[in-house]
């Protein structure tokens, strides 16, 4: 028998000196070997030696610079069959330019020499072919200072939107001051809200009550009229909305000018309410401290925004916290509606940046189980931005005060459009275990919570919740425009919270369409304010 084996290891040719026959014949002996026996041998041995070959030495005949197919192969299997530890191929050098401390002065301008763009960096490469480590320092230079001018603009960013969110419209300050005039020079402005026939309806439970605290006339326009518009038995809601002093006579001139017939709409202001006197009311003593604590709050916006060691988004929340919102008596009234009702056993709380879309009245048939407040919760959905807050989003558990009386990866809820019973309400401590935290984080200097009135009612209402279907409240139409038009439309309430308020310029184009549609833009009051659609 003959045996050639080509140079390349790839071809195995096995003649036979006696001929085809004997080749194939099969001899069997106790101590021989057959032919076929021997070849199947060598056939194995010949691939095993073959693919041992390419694992071990393809690098070495493929150069270090190229990497074939088989040769790929061979480093990514070879070291895991033969033992060897592979080997890392970024040299040592880039990892110690990477871990080397930052000279903040160093990138803030640039320089002449740091590339802009990825494409710039490729280019100096390719003209200068620097060793690892100028590589290395180059590469670290751009990124660093592409990071900071991303840094630089996102601040901008949330400044100008901060500023534009607090501030208040022309058009609204329009509205505002010709519906002051219109109470003063209008009979008809100043109707008495509700009409004499409907003010039994107000402390009657087999209506369907719905409270609003708002100052902003436009926007408690909207919430009033989606209500209304989408209810089945209108002629069962009524509205309480209560506003400031200021905000009173515009608020009543609108309502009184534009009916919502057969529903009873009551504006009242917070003077109009006996019980609601400093003396007796905890919150406006705890408001007044806060309001100055804020005043002075991180050294106001222009410290915020020049620190230099904070994320943009830790800037955001700051600057967030200098809003007027935050400090307005109308975030903080949910928390006396037993007062405020005293003859009420359940009411549905709403925010002035809500759009409902469908009918409420069911919500009167949830059964509470006892619990005081009915919520969406916040901590699942498949909006992983908006439905992902716990208790540690809002709390400060890096303080012991908060760390050891709550629990970090309890799922948060959220305020916006809430059902409270409140009779069960009367039988608990919740409104003195609000005003107690405020007071505890005042002492604390405002380090227990993020900014807003959220955070409190999270603690004061901690037990009492009964967590809704999420169809009843779609959150985060305010933050961001991933929410899709179908989507919201598919929901029962839409809530705009965040700053990009619909009736702002900064509103997203894409959603806003869903609360003007219930504006009249024909309203001669609309028209000469020019408050348009888009």
């Amino acid at each position: 028998m003959q045996l050639h084996i080509s140079p390349s290891l790839r071809h195995v040719t096995v003649l036979p000196a006696k001929g085809l026959r004997e080749f194939i014949k099969v001899k069997v002996g106790s101590r021989k070997l057959s032919y076929r026996a021997v070849l199947y041998s060598i056939l194995l041995g010949t691939f095993l030696l073959r693919f041992f070959f390419l694992l071990t030495t393809v690098d070495t005949i493929d150069g270090e610079t190229s990497c074939s197919t088989l040769g790929c192969l061979g480093k990514r299997i070879g070291p895991k069959i033969t033992g060897r530890s592979p080997e890392s191929i970024v040299p040592e050098v880039i990892y110690q330019v990477f871990e080397e401390p930052i000279s903040h002065e160093g990138i803030v301008g640039g320089g002449e020499d740091v590339a802009e763009s990825l494409e710039d960096f490729v280019a100096q490469m390719k003209d200068t072919r620097p060793d690892a480590r100028t590589f290395a320092i180059k590469l670290k230079s751009m990124v660093n200072f592409l990071e900071e001018r991303t840094r630089t603009a996102k601040i901008q960013e949330y400044l100008y939107r901060h500023v534009a969110s607090s501030s208040i419209p022309k058009q609204l300050h329009c509205l505002a001051l010709k519906l002051a005039n219109e109470h003063t020079t209008n009979a008809a402005a100043r109707l008495q809200l509700p009409a004499a026939e409907q003010v039994p309806y107000l402390v009657d439970n087999s209506f369907f009550h719905f409270v609003l605290a708002s100052d902003n006339i436009l926007a408690a326009s909207v919430v009033a009229a989606s209500l209304i518009h989408n209810a089945l038995r209108p002629e069962y809601i009524v509205l309480h909305i209560i506003t400031d002093k200021k905000t009173y006579s515009p608020m009543q001139a609108w309502f009184s000018l534009h009916s919502l017939t057969p529903a009873t709409v009551e504006v009242k202001a917070l003077h109009h309410f006996d019980w609601f006197t400093k003396g007796i009311v905890p919150v406006l003593e705890a408001m007044e401290k806060d309001q100055k604590a804020r005043a002075q709050f991180r050294g106001g916006q222009s410290a915020i925004v020049a620190n230099n060691s904070e994320k943009p988004r830790v800037i955001a929340a700051k600057l967030q916290a200098l809003s007027p919102k935050y400090i307005s008596l109308m975030n903080h009234i949910r928390i006396h509606l037993p007062e405020l009702f005293p003859s009420l056993n359940k009411v549905v709380f709403l925010d002035d940046d809500i759009v409902i879309q469908t009918d409420l009245s069911p919500l009167w048939e949830i059964d509470m189980n006892g619990k005081v407040n009915g919520a969406v919760e916040t901590c699942r959905g498949d909006d992983k931005f908006v439905m992902s807050k716990r208790l540690k989003n809002y709390l400060n558990f890096s303080h012991p005060l908060i760390a050891k009386n709550f629990d970090p990866e309890e799922c948060a809820w959220a305020y916006g459009m809430n059902i409270f019973d409140l009779e069960a309400w009367r039988k608990t401590n919740i409104s003195q275990t609000y005003h107690h935290w405020l007071q505890e984080n005042l002492k604390s200097d405002l380090s227990l919570w993020q900014l807003g009135t959220l955070p409190p009612g999270l603690i004061a209402f901690h037990g009492h919740v009964h967590i809704l279907d999420p169809f009843w409240h779609m959150l985060g139409l305010g933050y961001q425009e991933n929410t899709s038009v179908a989507d919201a439309s598919n929901a029962a309430v839409i809530h705009f919270n965040g700053r990009a308020k619909p009736w702002l310029d900064i509103a997203f184009p894409e959603l806003r369409p869903l609360w003007s549609k219930y504006l009249n833009f024909s309203d001669k009051l609309i028209k000469s304010c020019h408050i348009r659609a888009t």
